[in-house]
């Protein structure tokens, strides 16, 4: 077997992997769930979901509690399986060419942003876009674009935004554990021998451990050169923003499951994942992290 890897816009247009390998067009592609929610919107919460659970955890949902099959369910018709392929961690709040002192600078702000964190700065006033990571930059230098969220320091500094905008907000209340998909296409899957089946899932496995030890290993290397760079301010979104946003988000998925019977069933059964989980990590991990030296 022999796998040829290919960048955005190399063999496909950039963001059109769903249909891509839905036609055989192409047999895999690496990306993320959000990115499809035109064509499924429940696909949204397999990806990242606003003030929900991080990396680890998303983990635990869809590999073991569950998630896979109801992943698995939704590309059915697509013919489509998707495997995880990585998680980028908890990400940074975004880069911005005004303060944010309140949920009302927010309003009329155009902001690339994906998925339900799209949606959520809708709801607030916000104009969500959705565009290729290579034309980012050139778009918010250009002022087609107030803001953007990428990922964090890492491949933030690397594409230069400390350039163009000034400031710098956390956490990143909309993607605090992104689930990066695999997307293969499941009858050329079902048709490679056994071994070779086992060999893309071991690999994609390898990957779902790998990659988010090296985002938090870059995250941490290029935190302080962005810190460093004078014509940055990185501040923590006000309490009040982070509230209303809160309140947003639920409003948010409580339209989006009445609308669409998928996303209720998908979501409906991350929540009773999240009820389960919550009580050990608020008795474990939340209290320790106050007593970190």
């Amino acid at each position: 077997m022999e796998i040829t890897v290919y960048g955005g816009d190399e063999l496909i247009p950039a963001l059109e992997g769903f249909d891509a390998v839905s036609n055989g067009a192409v047999e895999m592609n690496h990306g993320s769930a959000y990115y499809w929610a035109g064509k499924l919107p429940a696909g949204q919460f397999l990806s990242t979901i606003p003030f929900g659970v991080n990396a680890q955890l998303m983990d635990t949902w869809i590999l073991c509690n569950g998630g896979q099959k109801l992943w698995e369910e939704l590309y059915a018709p697509f013919d489509l399986l998707p495997i995880s392929a990585g998680n980028t961690g908890c990400q940074m709040g975004g880069w911005f060419n005004r303060e944010i002192n309140s949920i009302d600078d927010l309003k009329g702000l155009k902001m690339r942003m994906p998925g339900l964190g799209g949606k959520v700065l809708a709801k607030a006033g916000g104009t969500p876009m959705l565009m290729a990571g290579g034309e980012i930059y050139t778009n918010l230098e250009r002022g087609v674009i107030d803001a953007t969220e990428w990922i964090g320091p890492y491949h933030d500094y690397l594409m230069g935004f400390h350039n163009v905008a000034k400031y710098y907000y956390y956490p990143g209340w909309h993607e605090l554990g992104t689930v990066l998909e695999m997307l293969v296409n499941k009858s050329k899957f079902e048709a490679l021998p056994t071994d070779l089946q086992e060999i893309i899932r071991t690999a994609c496995l390898r990957l779902n451990r790998i990659v988010p030890i090296k985002f938090d290993t870059m995250n941490a290397t290029y935190l302080p050169k962005i810190q460093a760079e004078p014509t940055v301010s990185m501040r923590p979104y006000p309490d009040a923003v982070m509230d209303n946003l809160r309140e947003k988000t639920a409003e948010t998925i409580t339209e989006l499951t009445e609308q669409d019977p998928q996303s209720k069933k998908i979501y409906s059964a991350f929540l009773e994942f999240q009820k389960k989980i919550i009580p050990w990590t608020q008795i474990t991990e939340k209290p320790f992290y106050s007593k970190m030296i």
